[in-house]
């Protein structure tokens, strides 16, 4: 089993998006692409709710109000991807109307 150990505790400070990635910028500089297929609520998303973000904390994660999505910046640096089961998701797609 690999732990992730970081020496700081890394934290967000933008959010911006495009069609295919989630871009997030840490405050050291950093900024991470991360495929918007690895968060489907977000793949799913409209740009206006995915423009709709906010910080939790200091930025240890992100929040995303309009689809009930937040993600911590440590689970991107390690690679986490969502853990949503289909079922689950399948739910939240039947109730948005897709």
């Amino acid at each position: 089993m690999n732990t992730l150990v970081l020496d700081i505790t890394p934290l967000a400070v933008d959010v911006q998006s495009s069609k295919t990635h989630l871009q997030v910028r840490l405050v050291d500089g950093r900024i991470l692409f991360i495929p918007l297929d690895w968060y489907p609520r977000l793949q799913y998303a409209k740009p206006a709710e995915r423009d709709n973000w906010q910080m939790l904390g200091d930025g240890y994660a992100i929040e995303w109000p309009d689809l009930d999505e937040q993600i911590g910046v440590e689970g991107l640096l390690a690679g986490r991807r969502s853990g949503e089961s289909a079922t689950s998701l399948q739910k939240w797609l039947n109730e948005r109307g897709k």
